[in-house]
């Protein structure tokens, strides 16, 4: 039963096939569908292929091929994902870098991939730390124009599906990260032909993980490899309003969270999640107690918990829970193996163990890892030969501890070792402990999790002093850790030891590890052997001295788990990060009605600075808006974000009309054509959107202003044709029109034809690109065009 009956998963849905050939297969099912929603912008499966395409040959042309790593250092936005298509196409494997990571760990990672290729965007190229790698600024005028000018046709490749799709590191327990192989065939496996999750056509994930959080991969070719569409997320860090904002903006269907950010957002308002069909949570183990909140609020909503280490690329079991809980529910389980996937609970001896028993978790199939990247000890250490399957079947040792329910699902037990799930990141205590080993002031050290009062888990370091070194403060050790690791794995607390607790045996005792104290204290001591302290202070306290103040103490203190904070203490010396950040912003909100953005709480970190940041922003609100003035015209004038993705986006299609915006006004009555031309004329001379092109210089778009020209409108007479006729002919040239690209650098950006069916019926057609107009401004062009030509016929300039 436990080795057969309940691991009948065997599907083997076209193994061979790669990601790009599914991809390939669905942009030819639909090719006017959307692929990618980001903001006000539409990638159609046509556009996408045809933008991956080329950037796929242009990648050949630098070497990329079978098994080549390509880094990607991208921003989220449509580029990104087109990027990705680009690098399968090209036959290689993408090796997501997050601009967010410290500068050493990119270096290492580009270094250990032996990365010979780097695709970025001007943004970042300059932050990114010293390479051999070549380097493809994909928003840069050269390497756009070499993009554009690339055979749109696929470029054919040799690949495997047991090659290499993508790399993704993880925290190392020698304290060095290990890159993760992920192959073609793995991916396949986790989205294709389903039935944990619905994806479909009708389907729209949004994808709000980083690129280097493997859950990336099932928001993105879940929803591209089944003709659906991936809606790119706004925030970088996920907040509740932010995701309530593109569920409805985007209309999404199902999403992945975190348990963490799940957890926090029940406790907020799980009714932001409203309108969802499907969510994901995983990570780490669910609490019964959100679940059931979850459910009474999202009466619509299916929630499916979701396991799965990296190594198994995403999911390897999920469970569908029903709704709602049974009374007597404690746990929720992991659920069942998905398609093609084994999963055995072993003893020591490699046997199975019956139901009830817990063992250690062994998973195979199809989605199993390749293996670890120039690791083959550690591979051969971690993927075993498979004592149940065929020649040539492999297991991942898992080090999780689980149990079969008599139903033939799994329950989560814990670990075997020092490894730990924070906020849905996987983390080695080990990594950590060899970068804190780095510090002169550390003579030892370990890091354990500690539940905190809103039984979340949070890193707790425990540190033994040099001999005659200075003890440095949290903030220093905090920055330190900062240049090296990413912020998930950076301890919350800092406690100081006289020395490690040790067992019997010489070993770590890591149960009398002291646990820290509610208040730390707030000057440097004397650490004498089996004391223990910690600081987070070097100031004296100072209480909150406004109703402001006072309200966001509370605040820290609840969330940080506190008995009182003072107004300089520092939210990221006394433990906050990114998700805690997020319930701060949200009690902001609800209880002092301010609406702040994320980054407000690192930008003033201290409950003075962000008391003052609210109080700003309810003036704000009472104030009048500022005056626009012109900016200065003596130099070159940059784009807006919106524009270079535009811009960049043309470069790859130059002969797409996508971004055409047509404007069609039939006009009725007597037309004075010489007043509508001087009409459109002052509109032009009044709005110098509509007078911009966008050269490159020095490698970088520009928006160069044109001065005011008169507008001279082409007139079609189509009253010598029979009235039957006009209609259609009208509207042939209204498409005809719409057909010719726009070129960005010459211009004009807008163009204008008036069909004349007789004396009394006009049709004026304005064509715009959609870099210097939008939807909403179309409303205010018409109505100056309306008053300036109503001006005009009363002689009331």
């Amino acid at each position: 039963r436990v080795l057969v009956a309940w691991n009948d998963t065997a599907v083997g849905w076209r193994p061979e096939a790669c990601i790009h050939h599914l991809f390939e297969e669905q942009a030819a099912l639909r090719p006017e569908a959307p692929a990618v929603r980001w903001r006000d912008t539409v990638l159609t499966y046509a556009e996408l292929e045809v933008g991956a395409n080329r950037l796929a040959r242009r990648l050949r042309a630098l070497g990329v091929g079978p098994d080549v790593p390509v880094g990607l250092c991208l921003e989220r936005g449509p580029d990104t994902i087109v990027a990705l298509l680009a690098v399968l196409k090209a036959g290689g494997g993408y090796l997501p870098l997050d601009p967010g990571y410290p500068a050493r760990r990119l270096a290492f990672m580009l270094e250990d991939a032996r990365v010979p290729v780097l695709v970025t965007e001007t943004r970042l190229a300059g932050r990114l730390p010293e390479h051999s790698a070549a380097t493809l600024v994909l928003d840069s005028a050269a390497a756009a124009a070499a993009i554009g000018a690339e055979d749109p046709s696929p470029p054919g490749t040799t690949t495997r599906s047991d090659q290499l799709a993508y790399i993704n590191y993880t925290s190392g327990s020698t304290g060095v990260p290990k890159g993760v192989e992920v192959t073609h065939r793995a991916v396949n496996r986790l989205v294709c032909r389903v039935d944990y999750a619905t994806l479909g056509p009708q389907t729209t994930l949004l994808q709000a993980s980083s690129l280097s959080f493997d859950a990336s991969t099932f928001e993105i070719w879940g929803a591209l490899l089944n003709g659906g569409c991936c809606a790119l997320h706004d925030e970088l860090v996920p907040t509740g309003q932010g995701l309530e904002d593109g569920i409805r903006r985007h209309r999404v269907t199902g999403m992945f969270l975190t348990a963490a950010l799940f957890n926090a957002i029940v406790d907020d308002a799980p009714e932001r999640l409203r309108g969802l069909e499907e969510l994901l949570v995983g990570g780490e183990a669910l609490s019964v107690d959100h679940v059931r909140r979850a459910q009474a609020a999202l009466t619509g909503t299916r929630i499916i918990n979701g396991y799965g280490p990296t190594e198994s690329t995403t999911f390897a079991c999920t469970h569908r829970i029903p709704a709602p809980l049974d009374a007597g529910v404690r746990t929720i389980p992991i659920g069942r193996p998905i398609r093609d996937t084994r999963v055995y609970v072993l003893d020591e001896r490699m046997q199975p163990v019956p139901p009830g028993t817990p063992g250690e978790l062994f998973i195979g199939g199809d989605g199993l890892a390749r293996g670890y990247l120039h690791r083959p000890e550690l591979t051969a250490e971690r993927f075993l030969p498979d004592p149940f399957g065929g020649d040539g079947d492999r297991l991942y040792r898992t080090g999780d501890l689980a149990s079969w329910r008599h139903d033939g699902s799994l329950e989560f037990v814990g670990r075997i070792d020092g490894q730990v799930k924070i906020r849905g990141f996987r983390i080695e205590t080990g990594e950590i402990e060899t970068a804190l080993a780095g510090h002169p002031a550390v003579r030892r050290c370990a890091v354990a999790p500690r539940e905190d009062a809103h039984g979340g888990r949070r890193l707790v370091a425990y540190l033994v002093a040099a001999p005659e070194a200075a003890t440095p403060g949290t903030g220093e050790l905090r920055d330190f850790l900062g240049e090296q690791l990413p912020e998930p794995m950076l301890p919350s607390r800092f406690v100081w030891l006289g020395d490690l607790p040790l067992t019997a045996h010489g070993k770590l005792d890591r149960a009398a590890l002291p646990a820290p104290r509610q208040r730390p204290v707030l000057e440097r001591e004397h650490v004498a052997p089996g004391s223990a302290m910690e600081w987070r202070l070097e100031a004296e306290y100072v209480a909150p001295r406004t109703p402001t103040e006072e309200v966001l103490a509370a605040f820290w203190a609840e969330l940080l788990d506190l008995d009182r904070v003072g107004v300089h203490d520092d939210f990221l010396e006394l433990g906050g990060h990114s998700l805690l950040a997020t319930r701060l912003v949200s009690r902001i909100r609800t209880t002092l009605a301010v609406e702040l953005p994320l980054r407000a709480v690192f930008e003033a970190p201290t409950v003075a600075g962000l008391a003052r940041t609210v109080e700003a922003s309810r003036l704000d609100r009472l104030a009048p808006a500022a005056p626009l003035v012109p900016v200065s015209r003596e130099g070159p004038l940059p784009l807006s974000f919106a524009q270079e993705r535009l811009w960049f986006l043309q470069q790859l299609a130059p002969e797409s009309t996508r971004y055409t915006i047509p404007l069609g006004l039939r006009l009725a009555g007597r037309l004075d054509v010489a007043g509508l031309e001087s009409s459109l004329s002052e509109l032009v001379a009044r709005h110098e959107a509509l007078r911009t092109t966008f050269p490159a210089v020095d490698g970088r778009p520009v928006q160069v202003i044109s001065p005011p020209e008169p507008v001279r409108l082409g007139v079609s007479d189509l009253g010598g044709l029979p009235p039957a006729r006009r209609e259609r002919e009208a509207r042939r040239r209204v498409q005809d029109a719409a057909r010719h690209p726009f070129d960005l650098v010459r211009g004009p950006l807008l163009r204008s034809q008036l069909i004349r069916l007789d004396s009394e019926d006009h049709v004026l057609l304005l064509l715009l690109h959609h870099i210097i107009v939008d939807g909403w401004s179309l409303g205010l062009l018409t109505t100056e065009l309306g008053a300036a030509y109503t001006a005009h016929l009363r002689s009331q300039r």
